[in-house]
């Protein structure tokens, strides 16, 4: 009879264990009903089209993003304005500075040419001179010369 008694006390302590896990069951599957997570299509349509608006305004914001950039591209220079105007500016300079010294060379030749030709119209009037005052040395020489041709 012990034995019975020792196994109808286990029996109660189980029994009482289950109705407790049972008690602990009911209370939680009440707690999931009252929680009730609605899935209608209504809200999957409402952040669906919330999260496609905000996708389309990053699209947007990157497209005139691109777009400046593709723009800035366009208009970007390999070589600055002002290198283009400083180059411009030593151009005019060196094709100026050009003229003026080939100019001054020039006027410098052309004086040189001038000087040139007076002392030969000198020598020449000076020659001319000596031989009509002397006029057998000018036979002499012009003899002398066709003996040289």
């Amino acid at each position: 009879m012990k034995k019975l008694d020792e196994i109808m006390e286990l029996m109660a302590d189980e029994m009482h264990d289950f109705k407790i896990a049972v008690l602990q069951l009911q209370v939680l599957s009440k707690q999931l009903f009252e929680l009730s997570i609605p899935i209608s299509t209504e809200a999957l349509e409402k952040d669906l089209n919330a999260f496609l608006k905000k996708q389309e305004l990053e699209s947007r914001e990157r497209d005139e993003i691109l777009k400046s950039i593709d723009q800035k591209l366009k208009n970007a220079r390999i070589i600055p304005d002002y290198l283009l105007i400083l180059f411009a500016a030593l151009g005019v300079l060196a094709l100026g500075f050009i003229g003026y010294f080939g100019n001054s060379a020039n006027a410098l030749q052309e004086e040189s040419f001038e000087v040139y030709r007076m002392v030969m119209e000198l020598e020449n009037q000076v020659q001319q001179d000596f031989f009509a005052a002397h006029p057998e040395i000018k036979e002499e020489y012009c003899q002398w010369l066709e003996d040289q041709k």
